[in-house]
């Protein structure tokens, strides 16, 4: 890091703290050559993930689509909000953890439906009927048969 009073780039870390609710380091510094103190911000730098959607557009990555759409899968469920940010969180973190920085939305929608199973199963059979755009009773009922045969 380069000392903002003589240019030398050489520094110690005196002291490092979290700031802004943990989003940032907050460093405070010592120049190696004029012994003043000066203080650094780091921030972790996050490249915009796109989702490649079923028409072939693309757009940014919002987890609150996410979380929308497992909310109305969860309406008038026992489904805390906390558990489904988690999720949502998690589901983030994992494709951040790709280090692909192009995803399908298909790949999102199996994540979402995934964590929705451990949740709660209604929620998730119906979230996998609006996703999977299940075109008749037939095909519910194989998921549910799919559901059921897992469960026992």
């Amino acid at each position: 890091m380069k000392c903002p009073f003589c240019g030398y780039t050489e520094s110690r870390v005196i002291d490092s703290r979290p700031a802004e609710e943990g989003a940032t380091i907050r460093r405070r510094r010592e120049c190696l050559s004029c012994q003043k103190r000066f203080t650094t911000y780091e921030i972790m730098e996050r490249v915009p993930l796109i989702v490649i959607k079923k028409d072939g557009s693309r757009q940014t990555f919002d987890k609150m689509k996410i979380l929308n759409g497992m909310l109305r899968a969860c309406e008038k469920r026992p489904v805390p909000l906390s558990d489904l940010q988690q999720a949502v969180d998690e589901i983030e973190q994992e494709i951040q953890n790709s280090l692909e920085r192009e995803v399908d939305s298909t790949v999102i929608g199996e994540m979402a439906m995934n964590k929705l199973k451990a949740l709660d199963e209604v929620a998730y059979v119906r979230f996998a009927s609006v996703y999977r755009q299940f075109k008749d009773l037939n095909t519910f009922m194989q998921e549910l048969n799919r559901l059921l045969n897992n469960h026992t």
